[in-house]
């Protein structure tokens, strides 16, 4: 199950268990629509799919002292542009 789907999808979700299902506070059970989660798409994914793709700090260190700011720019810019904020 996607957890991060059903926690953003269903505000009174407090516990979910692969197994057994979704719980309201109390208890509950909570009917989930399954193609509403699959749908889902996390607006925040963009923020690692970014980290994982920058370079490293020495990386960057090392493109500042050999390129300067321009080209550290560039880099930057360019892994920004390829994963931008929805």
């Amino acid at each position: 199950m996607n957890h991060n789907a059903i926690y953003a999808l269903y505000p009174n979700v407090v516990t979910i268990d692969d197994g057994t299902g979704a719980f309201d506070k109390d208890g509950n059970k909570v009917e989930i629509d399954m193609d509403a989660v699959n749908a889902w798409v996390d607006p925040d994914a963009y923020k690692s799919r970014r980290a994982a793709a920058y370079p490293s700090f020495a990386d960057q260190f090392d493109l500042l002292y050999h390129g300067g700011m321009d080209a550290w720019k560039a880099k930057i810019d360019a892994v920004k542009q390829e994963y931008p904020k929805p």
